[in-house]
Formats: structure tokens, sequence, C-alpha cells
């Protein structure tokens, strides 16, 4: 059962300008450590952290709350060993799904990213099984 479906577009300018404006501030506000380290070591790290910015949101879009009841850093984006994305919530995040869900049932995060500099995209499909 498809519980929501979420899409986002990223311009990576926009985190660029944030990232340089706010530094370590905004970082901190939107990503995890783990999220950081990763997008850091990216070739564009902007970009990097633009794609987990549009996972973010189409999560959260996903779930039809917008980020309300929850904070950036309560949905962490992760890459598997062959570079698939992994959505873990956190939180307020975690404890909204759970409310979503009917009960027994489980969600799991479909997630998709792509992008085509500047622009970055996320699509997510939460399903409950």
């Amino acid at each position: 059962m498809i519980v929501g479906i979420g899409v986002d577009l990223c311009d990576a300018r926009r985190i660029e300008s944030s990232m340089e404006r706010f530094t370590a501030r905004f970082l901190d506000r939107i990503y995890t450590p783990g999220e950081q380290s990763h997008a850091q070591a990216a070739a564009r790290p902007a970009l990097s952290f633009a794609k987990r910015f549009a996972a973010k949101e189409a999560v959260a879009k996903a779930m039809g709350t917008g980020v309300r009841g929850f904070f950036f850093t309560d949905i962490e984006v992760v890459s598997g060993h062959l570079g698939k994305p992994h959505v873990i919530l956190h939180g307020g995040a975690a404890e909204l799904l759970r409310g979503l869900l009917p009960e027994g049932k489980t969600a799991h995060i479909h997630l998709s990213l792509s992008d085509e500099d500047p622009y970055a995209t996320a699509y997510a499909v939460i399903e409950a099984i």
C-alpha cells in the first residue's frame, strides 16, 4: 500500500550560497554529521548537499506534512555500498511516519536521486508493508 509520494527539485547554487553565508550553522541545521562527511568528500559538495536537501523535502512531502513537527536532521539520507540512497528517520519524523501507517504495518521508503548540475532532484515513495 502506498502511503505517499513526494518529489523535489533543488538548485545547488542556492545551497552553495547558504553554505557561504551561514557556514557550519546552516549545515548543522539541515544535515547530519554523516551526510556532511559524505557530501564534503564529493567532487562537487554543493550538488551532493542539494541532492540530500531535495531528498529530505521529497520525504516530507510524501508524509503529507512538509517539514512540520520534526527537524531536517530527523531525515537522514545514507548511501548503500553500491551507492543506492536509503532513508533513516529519527525523532519526530519517525514518530510522524508511525502515525501514518495502518496497524501492524511497517514503512519502506523508496528514494531515487538524480542531478544535472546545478539541479538536483529526489523522488520518494513511502510504502506500508
